[in-house]
């Protein structure tokens, strides 16, 4: 069987992603790997094996077209409502809180939050399938 380890994101700046993905969701760098074109930081945190690898390519200066492919990460969290109001809080302009209901009964509640690059992220509130 095969076991998922991490998913990896271009970025422009390394201080400022690395800054953002601690403040944002306690991610601290398990590793750094710095080659002559191109550096890899791995993140992660005590709640999952999974990592996020962040790859900055040297002399780059022009920000990365995220094109219309990519989607979102996706964090569970133990409480959403305090994780939003923290986020808020710590000027990372969270977006609205949402109850997704299709058919009456609330199966996630979530918000959006953008990366200094852009990416989006998906913070749900754990439970069911999000744990």
């Amino acid at each position: 069987m095969a076991k998922m380890i991490h998913s990896m994101i271009r970025v422009l700046e390394e201080g400022r992603s690395v800054e953002f993905y601690k403040k944002a969701f306690g991610l601290e760098v398990a590793e750094r790997l710095d080659f002559e074109t191109f550096t890899l930081i791995y993140l992660s945190n005590s709640e999952t094996g999974f990592e996020l690898e962040l790859t900055v390519n040297k002399g780059r200066e022009e920000a990365y077209d995220l094109g219309d492919g990519y989607g979102h990460l996706a964090f569970s969290v133990e409480d959403v409502d305090a994780e939003h109001r923290r986020l808020t809080d710590a000027g990372l302009s969270p977006r609205k809180l949402v109850d997704f209901a299709p058919a009456g009964d609330v199966i996630a509640r979530f918000f959006f939050i953008q990366d200094p690059d852009g990416y989006e992220i998906e913070v749900l509130q754990r439970g069911g399938r999000y744990l």
